[in-house]
């Protein structure tokens, strides 16, 4: 981070995720203007990889990168290429699930994919079998992104409904969000050669790519520094996910850049292991051959005995 010191805050200025906000926008735009001239076997999988690396990007601004300015960050990927999410309220779900003490508790984690015993067994056997299926790594890219968006959107409606103090928010948010998709959709009506299923699958399919990576970056344990993964090797899905895989070292120190992870990775490898009691994977080609086609783990709860207590939301909607 290059940062100096102001008179009262610290400045800082990171060009090299400056430049790759700029090269991730102007190569979806190359690809939406050259895209007739492309086979929609290279062109669909060329936008999902861009797709995802604007996700991840996303998330990066969420733990405020690349200024000093949330304002300046938050417009710098305004545009929603990958449009599932307002910004603002993946940035409010994304930071309470850093910020709450019971990582994985369905109760508090926004991002877990757990579900509590007494929910799970009034479950239909159709709705057992389809979340059993989304615990394997198949599932979870081929299903995955569905049950995400509907969670997702069933959470707003009903955040929407049961807190009114929310919901001018809220509709600013969406109606801004609403605004630039329908932006988006304008100019690849003007300037795009193909159906819209082709970028809705594009969209998909980004958003399935970057399942992979959270398909397992989390499990329940009763030690808590057990929770979060490390996966080792470094390959060009590492950095689709801007070093993100290793997970427990960004959950320890959410601040660092993407491009000190690794670095910062190494230095501190024989610590980070002893504290996650090595839940590590040696790359994403291990956890393909062992969860493929099998279940990580049950979809209940394990610890639900020790977490049945009111809900802490820790990060109001609204707050950055």
């Amino acid at each position: 981070m290059g940062a100096f010191k102001g008179s009262k805050t610290v400045s800082y200025f990171e060009w090299q995720t400056v430049l790759l906000i700029a090269a991730c926008y102007s190569f979806w735009f190359v690809l939406i203007l050259a895209g007739e001239t492309m086979s929609l076997w290279f062109l669909i999988p060329l936008l999902a990889i861009t797709t995802t690396l604007h996700l991840s990007i996303v998330h990066e601004v969420v733990h405020g990168h690349p200024t000093s300015s949330p304002v300046l960050n938050q417009l710098l990927v305004s545009l929603p290429i990958s449009w599932i999410f307002p910004f603002e309220r993946f940035r409010d779900t994304h930071l309470q699930h850093h910020e709450t003490g019971e990582l994985t508790d369905p109760l508090d984690d926004p991002e877990s994919w757990y579900v509590y015993t007494k929910e799970w067994v009034n479950f239909g056997y159709p709705l057992k079998l389809v979340l059993t299926f989304n615990n394997t790594l198949a599932g979870r890219m081929l299903i995955g992104p569905t049950i995400t968006l509907l969670r997702f959107y069933a959470s707003e409606v009903a955040t929407f409904a049961s807190k009114p103090w929310m919901r001018t928010y809220m509709l600013r948010v969406w109606g801004i969000h609403f605004l630039l998709c329908s932006l988006l959709i304008l100019l690849i009506t003007r300037y795009g050669s193909h159906p819209g299923w082709v970028y809705a699958l594009s969209a998909y399919a980004g958003l399935s790519i970057l399942l992979i990576r959270t398909f397992l970056e989390h499990q329940a344990a009763e030690d808590h520094s057990e929770r979060t993964v490390i996966i080792e090797m470094s390959c060009p899905i590492a950095f689709l996910f801007l070093f993100n895989n290793l997970h427990a070292l960004h959950h320890e120190k959410p601040g660092i850049a993407w491009y000190r992870l690794p670095a910062t990775y190494k230095a501190m490898r024989t610590e980070l292991l002893a504290r996650n009691k090595y839940y590590v994977y040696s790359s994403y080609a291990e956890i393909f051959r062992r969860y493929f086609f099998r279940p990580k783990e049950p979809v209940e709860f394990p610890l639900e005995a020790k977490s049945l207590r009111p809900s802490v939301k820790l990060v109001k909607a609204g707050h950055s």
